[in-house]
């Protein structure tokens, strides 16, 4: 078997081809128990954020390809088209791509904890959609107690810039102040809430939350003291947000050109700040295009992250170090999957020459030869069998000064302790 991390990334492809290959969240158990049906493949699991979609599958020797080709013909593009944008790491370098992803060392922001939430989402449908067995569970249950060490030993997560954060500093580069702006959230997943409690502390004039479900809105809008919308209301309510901070699973853009334009007229060309966060993207883009638009997609975001790596560079190779130290853990229980148990093989080659023996001895007493024979002969043809190979192997071993057979063969039988007590 080999294990398999395919995908795609934001240091690797533009969001416009992430975008393409993204697995919507009701598109992802349907994919994902058709990727595990396929040919050669034992086990599956897909990660699909904003930033990665990736394939981690368990195939069998010549089906290395299948997850390529099912990526591929899933999303309608080419292979040629994905090829240069796919990274196909294996084995040990698999499992080590993995260990990274889960503890931020892959992450746009270095570190950054709400991917191991992600990762644990893909577990739990993996797991509810039965796509999972010993290897990849056992991958997993390693990848998370990694990810609690590294979090737990090192500095990674100290001063940790997320996303929303980003957003929300880059808001404030525009408007000085923001108690005098008005700002609009447009979704209400895990992103948007972390973006609402950093403007909470901001305290902006307006906050307006809009979501497909208007509870969910309410919900978060209760919270942080805002008003909640629903996303049919966009086009009344645009006019009025000075910042708009967008990032919903919706698979088309929430926000067009026209809405933009028609809310630019209303607003006298006073400029709005709009950052988009979302794979798919939720505002169109040729709204950057607009005149009095400052849009900024989740790429953009990456230049402002880039300023503070340099701070958590020193744990990041102390949490390398852990991983490595990880990877070769996992890897060497996951080679004693393709052993044979010598445990279960002894006692078969035992049991052969038993049986062997026995049926001599009985025929023996069948041909008018005493018990006391028969069981000589059964105990001394058992025990020469049972010995012969060993002490050939021994024999060998004392000849040619193979030390640490022979201490071995004292440890596997116990003469060590039985010289011990005499």
């Amino acid at each position: 078997m080999t294990l398999i991390a395919l995908g795609l990334n934001h240091h690797t492809a533009p969001v416009e081809l992430r975008e393409q290959v993204a697995f919507a969240p009701d598109q992802a158990t349907e994919a994902l128990r058709e990727l595990q049906s396929l040919p050669g493949v034992s086990e599956a699991l897909i990660l699909s954020t904003c930033n990665r979609t990736e394939l981690y599958v368990d195939v069998e020797e010549g089906a290395e390809a299948v997850p390529r080709s099912w990526l591929s013909r899933h999303h309608q593009v080419s292979e040629q088209q994905i090829a240069p944008y796919l990274y196909d790491h294996r084995d040990d370098q698999a499992v080590r791509h993995m260990f990274r992803v889960a503890t931020g060392l892959d992450s746009m922001v270095l570190g950054e904890p709400q991917i191991l939430g992600q990762v644990k989402d893909a577990y739990q449908l993996a797991r509810e959609q039965r796509t999972l067995d010993t290897g990849m569970e056992r991958l997993l249950q390693h990848t998370f107690a990694v990810a609690k060490r590294v979090r737990t030993d090192t500095q990674i997560g100290a001063h940790t810039v997320s996303v929303a954060f980003t957003a929300v500093r880059m808001a404030e580069q525009m408007f000085a102040d923001l108690r005098q702006a008005s700002v609009l959230l447009i979704g209400a997943g895990e992103t948007i809430e972390l973006t609402a409690r950093h403007l909470a502390d901001k305290r902006p004039r307006r906050l307006l939350i809009a979501n497909r479900t208007l509870a969910k809105a309410e919900e978060l809008a209760a919270i942080y003291g805002g008003e909640a919308l629903a996303l049919d209301q966009l086009d009344a309510y645009l006019a009025e947000a000075d910042i708009v901070i967008a990032s919903t699973a919706a698979p088309h853009a929430v926000v067009s050109r026209a809405m933009v334009e028609t809310a630019l007229a209303k607003r006298r060309r006073r400029p709005m700040f709009m950052v988009d966060i979302a794979v798919p993207r939720d505002i169109e883009a040729s709204v950057g295009q607009l005149k009095d638009v400052f849009l900024y997609g989740i790429d953009d975001l990456q230049k402002v992250i880039d300023g503070h790596r340099k701070a958590r560079e020193s744990a990041a190779r102390e949490a390398s170090e852990i991983i490595d130290l990880q990877v070769e853990r996992y890897m060497a229980w996951r080679r004693t999957l393709g052993l044979k148990n010598p445990v279960i093989d002894m006692r078969c080659h035992a049991e052969h020459y038993r049986d062997e023996v026995l049926a001599k001895a009985q025929a023996m007493l069948g041909r008018g030869k005493s018990p006391e024979e028969a069981l000589a002969f059964l105990a001394n043809t058992l025990t020469n069998k049972l010995l012969h190979h060993p002490s050939a192997r021994l024999r060998e071993a004392a000849l040619s000064g193979d030390i640490d057979l022979l201490q071995a063969a004292g440890r596997l039988y116990g003469l060590e302790d039985d010289t011990a007590n005499t």
